[in-house]
């Protein structure tokens, strides 16, 4: 229920900005304030729920550490804070990286199935005793949930891919983002998601650090430079002459070794 309610209602403040940006032409389409507001309201939904909640009482705070058995961190009162800033953090993410035909589509897809054998590992008590991971009852059900969804982003690839016939917008790229945070909060690999989604990761990096930058050369020196010829980053290859769909396979394989990368966490330790 709650990753079906986080995916719905991002997915309606996306469709919010979509339908002004498309119907209405506003040319920034929802206010970026607003827009904000909706992600950080819906994060700190999710981290009350869990934190409050008797389902989650055992376990509601803790989380495991990547390359370390048997250790778990507890977050303690910064438990909603970090669901918030997760939730609200990797929706922007996803959001930046859909600019590129097939681009978020695939690599979401990706993510989101190596969450589905992450979660179906942790569900079941004889696989996650064997692998030495934490039990987590039900997670089971969200196993089905990333085989449906990773499922429909390759049947969407297959319009989006270049030269994309359909987009997903913010509707599309709020949801699968929020989708892909509130899996890692659920079954407990938060830690690990810098890694699994380090595409995602490395994309707003290259915004922020351009951003930062320009200000910081425009006023030392009088005038804005630019680390990237243009952010999110992989506008940068696209304007170095490499082909668009060259750039997103590219990243589909850096995706897939991260993935690999990610299930390796639970044996090298």
């Amino acid at each position: 229920q709650i990753i079906l309610f986080v995916t719905l209602s991002l997915g309606l403040v996306g469709f919010l900005d979509d339908y002004l940006k498309v119907v209405k032409k506003y040319k920034d389409g929802l206010v970026a304030k607003y827009k904000m507001l909706g992600q950080l309201t819906i994060g700190l939904i999710v981290g009350m729920i869990i934190y409050f909640h008797p389902n989650f009482a055992e376990i509601k705070t803790i989380t495991t550490i990547p390359f370390l058995k048997n250790y778990q961190f507890d977050f303690s009162y910064l438990y909603i804070p970090m669901v918030v800033f997760i939730i609200a953090g990797t929706s922007n993410a996803v959001n930046l990286t859909d600019g590129l035909d097939g681009l978020a589509t695939g690599t979401v897809g990706i993510v989101i199935a190596t969450l589905g054998v992450i979660a179906y590992i942790s569900g079941n008590i004889i696989a996650s005793n064997y692998i030495g991971i934490l039990y987590l009852p039900g997670n089971g059900e969200l196993a089905i949930y990333c085989t449906a969804v990773a499922g429909a982003a390759l049947g969407f690839l297959w319009y989006n891919s270049y030269p994309a016939q359909v987009f997903m917008g913010d509707t599309g790229s709020l949801a699968l983002g929020g989708a892909v945070a509130t899996l890692s909060i659920l079954v407990k690999k938060e830690l690990l998601l810098p890694i699994l989604g380090g595409i995602f990761f490395a994309e707003t990096i290259s915004v922020i650090l351009q951003r930062y930058y320009f200000k910081y050369t425009k006023k030392k020196y009088g005038e804005g430079r630019r680390i990237f010829k243009m952010a999110p980053f992989h506008h940068h290859f696209e304007m170095q002459g490499i082909p668009e769909p060259k750039i997103v396979t590219r990243f589909y394989l850096v995706a897939i070794l991260l993935a690999i990368l990610t299930l390796a966490t639970f044996k090298i330790r």
